[in-house]
C-alpha cells in the first residue's frame, strides 16, 4: 500500500489540499485510492460548516494525479505539471459528503491519452454506494 508521505511526494497537492491517504492498488491503466479526509472539519474545500458533493471532482482529478506520479516513478522520472480542462459526464448521487461517516474510494482509468493530454473516467463509492462518477481531461505542461 502506499501511504500519504509517498503520495505528497507524487503531486503538487500539498498540506490539507492532498485529498487522498493512500492507493489501495494500482496498475498502468487504474488506480484505487481510499481518503478521510473529508469528514475534517478544517478540510481546506468546505464552506459554511459543509463539504459539498461537487468537491469529489477535485477528489477524482487528484487521483489522477497520483496515478501519472506513479507512472512517471515507475518510468523513472516525474509527472508533468497538469491543468484540468474539462468535466464530462459528472453525476453526484449525493449533496454533501462530510457526513459520511466511513472512507471514500475512488477507482480512476485512463480513457485517452496523448503526449500533451489525458482523459480518466472515475467513480467515488462510500460503503459500497455511489457518490459521484464522471470523466476529466488534463492538458500536460509541454517541455521545450
Amino acid at each position: 500500500m502506499i501511504d500519504r508521505d509517498q503520495i505528497l511526494a507524487l503531486i503538487p497537492h500539498q498540506g490539507a489540499m492532498c485529498l487522498w491517504d493512500e492507493v489501495v492498488d494500482w496498475d498502468a491503466r487504474r488506480i484505487r485510492l481510499r481518503a478521510h479526509s473529508h469528514r475534517d472539519p478544517a478540510h481546506p474545500l468546505r464552506s459554511n460548516d459543509r463539504l459539498r458533493a461537487i468537491h469529489l471532482c477535485e477528489y477524482g482529478a487528484q487521483a489522477m494525479a497520483v496515478h501519472g506520479g506513479l507512472r512517471a516513478r515507475e518510468a523513472g522520472g516525474a509527472a508533468k505539471p497538469g491543468l484540468l480542462v474539462a468535466l464530462r459526464g459528472v453525476q453526484l448521487h449525493v449533496a454533501r459528503i462530510d457526513d459520511l461517516p466511513e472512507a471514500l474510494e475512488c477507482e480512476a482509468e485512463v480513457l485517452v491519452e496523448a503526449e500533451a493530454s489525458q482523459q480518466y473516467a472515475f467513480r467515488i463509492h462510500h460503503a459500497g454506494s455511489l457518490l459521484a462518477e464522471g470523466r476529466a481531461a488534463v492538458m500536460l505542461a509541454s517541455y521545450s
